[in-house]
């Protein structure tokens, strides 16, 4: 398996992971529930799975969200925790100049600049959660409280109801 830079940075902060690897298929449209597919893929709960989701503030302030990928992001509380009036998401054309990832593959580690980063809360209910390594067809597994602290995410209420 080849190591990426998500990787890389949580063993230089030495915290624990473990990376999955799945067949990809290239369905990534967020409409089409790529994130559940990769639960089932990789044998998890579907809860456990966190998608990284990149907005823009109407100041053009890149915003990175983590949300299970059993639920919606809720736009009017990932703009009151952001602090903004309005969130866009970000253009596909436009994701890997900022983060250096492409759709399908978008880590909350090791993007190009430090984001402001927004957990869902939901992760602390669980001892593991998923998230992309930084390429499409590899997740990574690990504890909650240390992907907050290897982001310096702030944990929020994100779900639509």
């Amino acid at each position: 398996m080849k190591k990426t830079n998500a990787m890389r940075i949580l063993e230089t902060l030495n915290i624990n992971y473990e990376a999955s690897e799945y067949d990809d298929d290239g369905e990534h449209k967020l409409e089409h529930g790529a994130a559940a597919h990769v639960a089932e893929k990789i044998g998890v709960d579907p809860d456990q799975v966190f998608k990284t989701i990149v907005f823009k503030s109407e100041t053009k302030e890149v915003l990175v969200f983590c949300q299970s990928a059993a639920s919606e992001i809720n736009l009017k509380k990932a703009r009151n925790a952001a602090g903004c009036k309005e969130v866009t998401p970000v253009k596909e054309t436009e994701l890997l100049a900022l983060t250096g990832y492409i759709r399908g593959g978008c880590s909350p580690l090791g993007m190009k600049k430090q984001y402001r980063t927004f957990i869902d809360e939901t992760a602390l209910l669980y001892d593991t959660i998923c998230v992309s390594a930084g390429v499409r067809g590899t997740q990574l597994k690990l504890n909650p409280n240390d992907l907050i602290k290897a982001t310096n995410a702030t944990v929020v209420d994100l779900v639509l109801e």
